[in-house]
């Protein structure tokens, strides 16, 4: 956060892991999900970040945490591209080359943008509420305090889908 506005990290030092985070991915990993952040980057596109840093945050946390992956939008809204977040192709993107169904996945975010591409690509959605979510801009299917909420929901959908004979994604 900067001046009250979430901000990424500026480097690979001012990466800023919030306590429970890698516990929660283990515990998605260990029940066959794939942990995968699809992530606006406007600053790329805006000339205020490189390319170069973005991508070594990236690998910094994929290397300090399970993810699958990180798909990346480096335009701006100008640029009306289909991957910005609200639009739906990162996560489009992320189910091809995963072979992911969106249908029986979850896309967990703190920004209506997230919900919103969540929703547009048939996913169950969490907001993680935080002042600058901008909570009214969007309908999630649960609301929530932070990502271990999120994941006692999934573990708990999951649990209650497999008594039923399906399988959340």
């Amino acid at each position: 956060m900067r001046n009250g506005k979430p901000c990424p990290p500026a480097s690979v030092e001012e990466i800023e892991l919030l306590p429970g985070v890698k516990s929660c991915l283990e515990k998605l990993c260990d029940l066959g999900l794939f942990p995968i952040v699809v992530t606006n980057q406007p600053d790329v596109a805006r000339g205020a970040q490189r390319m170069e840093i973005v991508e070594q945050i990236h690998a910094s946390l994929i290397q300090r945490l399970p993810l699958q992956g990180i798909v990346v939008c480096y335009h701006d809204d100008s640029d009306n591209c289909s991957c910005r977040k609200p639009e739906p192709g990162l996560l489009l993107e992320a189910a091809a080359r995963w072979s992911i169904d969106l249908e029986r996945s979850f896309m967990i975010g703190d920004r209506w943008k997230d919900v919103e591409a969540g929703r547009r690509a048939g996913c169950t959605t969490f907001l993680i509420e935080r002042t600058y979510s901008e909570k009214e801009r969007c309908v999630a299917d649960y609301c929530v305090e932070s990502l271990v909420q999120a994941t006692e929901i999934v573990v708990d959908r999951i649990a209650q889908a497999s008594h039923e004979g399906t399988q959340d994604q």
